[in-house]
């Protein structure tokens, strides 16, 4: 469990941080960047769950818990060493990746195939669920960076690949249906 007593310690006003083995890394460490915008993700979910309501506000909270999840696994380094830890490291797992493939096919099921692009827009929830898209996107490059050198987990970079496909068909879900959707006219303003 996670106590916060004092919420300024001042060991990061020379530009660095602690990782959550112990190590310090700059604040622009690839490792930080990633975990910082998963952590920027999270805060565009939590104005997407203002304006949700049942099943999609219940499945953007588990969501919100499984990006702290993520944050915690991009926030280690070295796997290899998860055995000799002395506790549990927390990790991305294939389960969660799997419920978020079992979520977009029950929000797929009711849409009528895209013929076209969509825009971002419709209603308000639409739209954050679109920024949150892109905000995912964002943080996958940043963890598929880690995943070049060799240092991040695989489970970790398919739950962000399909989280962003999640929050698409969300946003779809979001606009009627997809009856709202607002469709991308190529050339449209030449």
């Amino acid at each position: 469990m996670v106590v916060l007593n004092k919420i300024y310690t001042r060991t990061g006003d020379k530009g660095d941080t602690a990782l959550s083995d112990g190590s310090r890394v700059a604040k622009h460490d690839p490792r930080v960047e990633a975990y910082g915008t998963v952590d920027e993700l999270n805060a565009t979910l939590g104005l997407c769950r203002l304006h949700a309501q049942g099943v999609m506000a219940e499945r953007i909270s588990v969501i919100q818990n499984d990006l702290f999840d993520l944050g915690a696994d991009l926030a280690r380094p070295n796997m290899a060493a998860d055995d000799q830890a002395g506790y549990p490291v927390l990790r991305i797992v294939d389960t969660q990746v799997d419920r978020l493939e079992r979520e977009i096919d029950d929000m797929n099921a009711d849409l009528a195939a895209l013929r076209s692009f969509i825009l971002p827009g419709g209603s308000v929830l639409a739209a954050q669920l679109h920024l949150s898209r892109t905000v995912a996107r964002r943080a996958e490059r940043r963890a598929t960076e880690l995943a070049a050198g060799g240092d991040a987990n695989p489970a970790a970079i398919r739950y962000l690949n399909r989280l962003s496909d999640w929050l698409f068909v969300a946003g779809r879900q979001a606009n009627d249906a997809g009856k709202n959707d607002i469709l991308w006219v190529p050339g449209a303003s030449r």
